[in-house]
């Protein structure tokens, strides 16, 4: 596609034509051929475009009269509130207007872009070792739909999951309901699971196995709610968004105050890290959502599949039914999805360039020739910019009735359906290739468009020669001949030139045919509006389309059903590849540039052709649909949350009365008693330090009476309580409910109601630091277990399970639980590690590599170096001496996801054990990871830095301390030991792993620790209990000073009391005798 000057051949019988029919009839006009003469025209030319400019002049000041004070008067922060308008304002009339005032350079850059190039940069490795990518599987997606019905975002994604496969992604497609598409994704090759909502607690998902989300359509958001809440919160997730009705919708819930609903709705655009839509119009329609998670990749096959959806449905001529003739010309002109000050311009440009057109359509009477119908189609809905269309027509001496204006994106496919021709009258630099005329091409129409970058970016090289032959101003390409013969299809436009170029002997007839069958619409230069005028010229043939106007729409038809298809799939690629950080375990996908060509050809219609029930789906009208439903929900989950919150603080306020009056009544009760049997009992009081101690004893009784509720009675007379860690709700579903299990949340926040779970924060302070809550990982409820054990956990085993192995269905069955109890009572292996989920079965292990191979590759090949630096520091070994005990490959298994079980004495060694390997590790890392976020056990930003190290401690610990490892089938409880002692020999380190050399270690940390000797960062003392034998002296040194210090108070009291002075009687007051008394009264009597 390219540009057309004034050499171009003009078409007889055009107004222009005969003009130039009479000149060279003429004997005079023979005259004019020395260069005085060509030099007079030019001259002529420049008069001819000042008088142009005068009538522009004169259309600025007649249209600043009719535009609202709104566009006038433009703020400067016009731009960043500036709000698309499309046909959605039908529905809603009350939303502001706003003018979108864009200049040339202004072009929607994401933040997030810049976000990408600083970690890109930023991939640097802090430490002196270097970090392997082993590759032993493959990276994995979920792909997550409301429906999977047949439309334009389902083709979308088959198609990028065809291209994405073929690069070395794994997928799983998740939908909330299932459709016809299911049939195509089996046939791709895809698995499908239907789920709900998180809510449902039958429909469970470890979202953690993915390394990446795609989400698609607003229908997902009722699944939202499981990547808001933890452990899913981290996992990277890619929302793509087609839909405008949620942008205009928002401004509704922004006008009424439903604040909340917004609030709803920003909680799932602020939880995306990256918002995906398909046009750089919807960015600006939602930008009340903004995070700057915001990204453009343009493609998408809405434009064909809505175009044949339409043309289907209309039965009827639409013509007819719009108010035109069977013989009238319609001529549309559409424009920038953008509403920018300009537009009006643009306008004008074509409305001149179109004004020849009306000598070839006399007006008659009886309207017996057809008429020329020229629509200009825009997205805003005003009667100003009518009525200034109407003053540009009469300007122009357009007769009445010619130009009409239809507004409204719902309008737009009527408006293309009934057009003859489309011109694109937006001179805005687009950043992408305008959908409208997509739709235009699909529609089957010739198009005409200015030269703008967006446009002429696609455009094919050969045509520099033709044109440089035809005096054409465009760039040449030396390289066109092998670019003819590679390009199966072109992408987009193509400069058409008139039958007499294609048909110049002096041309190769092959290259002539071959851009004939390839061509596919006109450019016309933006300052050069004569050139449109040729060119309107050249595809009308006395009041008709020409046949090769025509046959340039069919061919653009074929190419607009699979444009951008290219872009798309390199688009999601590359974002992909810019958003997930993928462990070391799992290989790189292969680079963008080798996905199979074929592939990028074509949308993957052949998948739906194969669907039965193939129905096309209006995504427009049931996102509005589900709007609605969703507004419904929202409102009645807000009713009945608000009477229910009522209903709930009345009776609770109920309830504390009436407790509160049981109370009152029992103290008076009591206090009744008490004082009618105060003085008929002896009670013996005791010293001070007797009833202290009984009051202790009850507060420290009362604490475990009220830790001991239904399930921790049931759990008392069983040999073994297994402990289930989990942090955050999306990990209830995969908790066990029966007494043998117990769970412990890692956070006081995320604690299941009603159950008798432990709460490790409260019994280990350390894990209130939300960076060694990550870190330490389920080694976090290890340490808050055994701090001071013997107050929560009273069985003699004591066992754990990971949450993620219920997820992996790796979790013990009732059977197997069965069988471990009975192995335990009856000391079957005596003390030994029972342990359920296998390290040979580990989806990160398919090559099942032995223990220190699979170790590097989950710990970006470091974990041996980090182990044995541990150990160095924790033991003191020289440098010169090897520390990595061996754990020989004799073809047996070990333990993954710590799910095992061991007697609650060795369990407390193991974690003496662990408190010094966690803290040698962490005096190691603890700088560099906590100010940059990055260590050597990991390919990039890591908050869990060595969490995967600490998840096959327990394989070295019962390893080298001698201790039996019995594995237990999680479905049918059989054991089988593995590495038996037998195989053993001269590979332990007994005496470094011993019950006395790990205590007296801990002693020396405790004494170290009591006597507070160290300062700076320390992590030892904040992991457990400080014991050792000083500090049992000093509490009894204290305890008998305190004894002696109260005995001599109790002495200087008695010596007080005994030297005090007493003051002398001064005198004794003697009763009377009864009969004394009653004497002397009577004689008072007889006197008186």
């Amino acid at each position: 596609m390219g540009s057309l000057e004034s050499v171009f051949p003009v078409k007889k019988g055009s107004s222009l034509g005969s003009r130039s029919s009479r000149k060279e009839g003429h004997p005079f006009s023979q005259r004019f051929r020395s260069s005085f003469s060509r030099l007079l025209f030019k001259k002529l030319d420049y008069i001819q475009w000042i008088c142009t400019v005068a009538v522009f002049l004169f259309f600025i000041v007649v249209f600043q009269m009719f535009l609202p004070t709104s566009v006038v008067e433009k703020s400067e922060d016009s731009l960043r509130a500036a709000k698309m308008l499309s046909g959605t304002l039908l529905h809603y009339k009350d939303i502001e207007k706003y003018v979108l005032d864009i200049e040339e350079g202004t072009r929607f850059l994401p933040k997030i872009s810049e976000k990408f190039r600083v970690e890109s940069s930023s991939e640097a490795n802090l430490f002196n070792r270097t970090v392997q990518r082993f590759g032993y599987r493959k990276p994995q997606l979920a792909l997550l739909s409301g429906e999977l019905l047949v439309d334009s975002q389902q083709l979308l994604l088959v198609t990028i999951a065809s291209a994405l496969l073929d690069i070395g992604y794994t997928i799983q497609v998740f939908s909330l309901k299932n459709g016809p598409v299911h049939d195509a994704w089996i046939n791709l090759g895809v698995s499908v699971t239907v789920i709900q909502t998180c809510d449902k607690l039958e429909n469970i998902v470890d979202w953690l196995n993915y390394d990446g989300i795609i989400m698609n359509s607003l229908e997902v958001k009722g699944a939202f709610s499981c990547f808001l809440q933890e452990p899913f919160k981290a996992i990277p997730l890619i929302w793509i968004i087609h839909e405008n009705a949620l942008a205009y919708r928002s401004r509704k819930y922004a006008t009424y105050g439903k604040v909340e609903l917004l609030n709803d709705w920003r909680r799932a655009f602020n939880r995306s890290t990256v918002v995906v839509f398909p046009n750089y119009a919807l960015p600006m329609l939602y930008s009340m959502f903004d995070a700057g998670n915001f990204y453009v990749i343009p493609g998408s096959p809405a434009e064909p599949l809505e175009a044949d959806a339409f043309m289907a449905s209309q039965k009827d001529n639409l013509r007819t039914e719009m108010g035109y003739g069977p013989e009238d010309l319609i001529i549309a002109i559409v424009g920038s999805q953008f509403l920018y000050k300009g537009s009006w311009l643009g306008h004008a440009i074509v409305l001149q360039a179109l004004s020849p057109l009306l000598a070839d359509f006399p007006l008659s009477k009886d309207n017996s020739s057809g008429h020329l119908q020229i629509v200009v189609h825009t997205g805003e809905s005003t009667t100003n910019y009518s009525a200034a269309l109407e003053t540009m027509a009469h300007t122009l001496k357009y007769p009445r009735g010619t130009i009409k204006h239809i507004t409204g994106e719902l309008n737009e496919d009527s408006v293309l359906g009934t057009a003859d021709i489309v011109i694109y009258g937006s001179f805005l630099e687009e950043q992408s290739f305008p959908e409208i005329l997509v739709k235009a091409m699909c529609f089957g129409k010739p198009i005409i468009a200015p030269d703008i970058p967006a446009i002429r970016k696609y455009s094919f090289p050969f045509i520099g020669v033709l044109a440089s032959k035809y005096g054409f101003s465009l760039s040449l390409s030396s390289s066109f001949v092998p670019l003819i013969s590679s390009h199966g299809q072109l992408k987009v436009f193509i400069l058409v030139l008139s039958q007499a170029c294609l048909h110049d002997p002096y041309i190769d007839p092959g290259i002539s045919q071959t851009l004939a069958n390839r061509v596919n619409g006109y450019l016309f230069p933006k300052d050069n509006s004569r050139v449109l005028t040729q060119i309107v010229l050249e595809v009308i043939l006395e009041g008709k389309i020409s046949p090769l106007a025509r046959n340039i729409a069919s061919i653009g038809k074929d190419t607009a059903k699979n444009l951008l298809v290219s872009e798309a799939i390199e688009g999601y690629a590359s974002l992909l590849q810019n958003v997930l950080r993928l462990p070391s375990e799992v290989a790189l996908p292969k680079a963008v540039s080798e996905i199979s060509p074929n592939l990028k050809e074509q949308w993957q219609w052949h998948l739906f052709e194969a669907v039965s029930n193939l129905t096309y789906q209006n995504r427009t009208s049931r996102s509005y649909t589900y709007l609605d439903k969703y507004e419904e929900q929202w409102n009645h989950s807000q009713k009945g949350r608000s009477s229910s919150t009522v209903s709930d603080h009345d009776s609770a306020l109920y309830r504390i009365w009436e407790e509160e009056k049981n109370i009152q009544m029992a103290i008076t009760r009591r206090r009744r008693e008490e004082e009618l049997l105060k003085d008929r009992i002896e009670q013996s009081r005791g010293t001070w330090e007797e009833v202290y101690r009984s009051a202790k004893r009850a507060d420290r009784s009362k604490h475990d009476l009220h830790e001991r509720d239904e399930g921790e009675l049931e759990r008392t007379g069983q040999p073994l309580t297994i402990y289930e860690p989990y942090f955050g709700e999306g990990a209830w579903p995969f908790l066990h409910d029966r007494s043998v299990y117990r769970g412990i949340g890692l956070s006081t926040k995320g604690r299941r109601p009603g159950r008798d779970d432990v709460d490790a924060p409260s019994r280990l302070p350390l894990l209130n630091n939300p960076y060694y809550r990550d870190i330490l990982g389920e080694y976090g409820a290890f340490f808050a277990i055994a701090n001071r054990i013997d107050r929560i956990h009273k069985n003699a085993w004591i066992g754990f399970q990971s949450w993620r192995a219920t997820a992996r269905k790796a979790s013990l069955s009732r059977k197997a639980e069965n069988a471990l109890l009975d192995a335990i009572q009856s000391q079957m292996y005596g003390d030994a590690l029972y342990f359920w989920v296998r390290m040979d079965k580990d989806p990160r292990n398919p090559l099942q590599k032995d223990f220190w191979s699979f170790c590097d590759a989950v710990n970006a090949g470091n974990c041996k170096f980090a182990f044995s630096e541990a150990l160095r520091r924790m033991y003191g070994i020289k440098d010169d001496l090897d520390s990595l005990p061996p754990m020989p490959g004799d073809g047996n298994t070990w333990s993954v996801m710590q799910s095992w079980a061991l007697p609650t004495r060795s369990f407390l060694e193991f974690v003496m054990f662990s408190r010094m390997f966690v803290d040698a590790l962490d005096a190691q890392m603890y700088g560099a990871h906590r100010s940059s976020g990055r260590c050597y056990l990991s390919l990039s930003k890591d908050k869990h830095c060595y969490s995967r190290l600490l998840e096959l401690l327990v394989n070295v610990w019962a390893y080298h301390s001698a201790r039996k490892m019995v594995y237990v089938d999680p479905e049918t409880g059989v054991m089988q030991e593995q590495h038996n002692f037998k195989n053993r020999r001269g590979n332990m380190w007994i005496k470094w792993f011993s019950y006395t050399t790990l205590k007296s270690m801990d002693e020396d940390l405790a004494e170290l620790s009591d006597s507070k000797a160290t300062s700076g960062h320390w992590l030892w003392p904040s992991t457990g209990e400080v014991y050792w034998h000083g500090v049992y002296e000093r509490e009894r040194n204290l305890r008998h000073k305190e004894k002696e210090k109260r005995k001599q108070k109790s002495m200087e009291k008695q010596i007080r009391m005994r030297k005090r002075h007493r003051q002398q009687v001064i005198g004794k007051y003697v009763k009377p005798l009864p009969e004394e008394e009653e004497g002397s009264s009577s004689n008072t009597t007889k006197v008186s």
